[in-house]
């Protein structure tokens, strides 16, 4: 009689460890499920405005204002995107896009890489000092300077051209640039340019060698928050240019909209094709965001 009592609670001793596996297990799968539909749902909230985009730039204004708004289009209306492209000079507008960003992103990147190596890697007096300062250029809103930065540009002559637009964005972008530079540099560790000077290299081929191809990630951050804050961007646009050959899509989107008529469809296409370089864009450089962070230590 006493061994069966011994194994049966034995048996419950036994039965208790797996029973709290379960329980574990359960908790588990309830908690991954609940991350998992919130993330579904955080998923349909992003790409929702995206999905509107698309059918709202296939449909007419009758059908807009019919009650149809957030439904699939009657019909697909390609006469939309030709109107925007042949009426609303879209290609002039993106081309100007495309070449402010592009020259904006290359300046930003190759000045912003070299100032943080010779602030983090050259040794000198107030080198701290120096990125503390150029880091309060980050705190400075961009309508402080606007009336400044239209007078020097006026006097310069230089207003109503794409330089007009680059040299602002160039300088507002730097000091975050310089910034993740700066941090990313600290990580990579100093033996690679040692060994690179016992090899007979000068400062110049050390950073261009050697330092530039290692800041990859940083590279492609930098490069996709000053792309976005430079496509994105309209007050200086409006501001320092006024002729139709220099507009950019921002400000170039602006002249869709009339005073007694607007062709809603042709804005949204117009709104599309303005969109897709900044989902491309991102698409092809998100790995080297995820790598920076993983680098760097920013991932939480």
């Amino acid at each position: 009689m006493v061994k069966q009592l011994e194994k049966l609670s034995g048996a419950k001793d036994i039965s208790l460890p797996f029973n709290r596996r379960a329980l574990t297990k359960i908790k588990k799968k309830t908690t991954h499920g609940v991350q998992q539909l919130f993330l579904l749902f955080f998923a349909f909230v992003q790409l929702f405005p995206l999905y509107w985009l698309v059918t709202f730039s296939f449909k007419s204004n009758q059908e807009i204002f019919a009650g149809n708004i957030i439904g699939l289009p009657e019909r697909l209306r390609w006469e939309n995107y030709s109107s925007a492209l042949q009426n609303g000079d879209i290609l002039l507008y993106l081309f100007n896009s495309v070449l402010v960003t592009t020259v904006t992103v290359f300046l930003t990147c190759f000045f912003g890489a070299m100032a943080a190596f010779a602030i983090t890697r050259m040794k000198w007096r107030f080198s701290q000092t120096t990125l503390n300062v150029i880091l309060l250029g980050a705190m400075v809103p961009l309508h402080a300077v606007l009336l400044p930065l239209f007078i020097v540009l006026n006097r310069m002559g230089i207003l109503n051209s794409h330089i007009s637009l680059i040299l602002p964005y160039t300088a507002f972008a730097l000091p975050l640039a310089i910034f993740i530079f700066a941090g990313f540099l600290e990580t990579i560790p100093r033996e690679y340019e040692e060994a690179a000077c016992l090899d007979g290299c000068n400062i110049y081929q050390v950073f261009l060698v050697i330092i530039m191809p290692l800041l990859k990630p940083a590279l492609a951050t930098v490069g996709i928050f000053t792309f976005l804050s430079t496509w994105n961007e309209l007050m200086f646009a409006v501001t320092f240019i006024s002729e139709r050959q220099f507009r950019t899509l921002t400000v170039g989107m602006m002249s869709f909209v009339g005073q007694y008529y607007t062709n809603w469809g042709a804005v949204g296409a117009s709104l599309l094709i303005a969109v897709l370089p900044m989902i491309v864009v991102y698409i092809f450089m998100s790995k080297q965001i995820q790598a920076s962070f993983r680098a760097s230590g920013l991932k939480g």
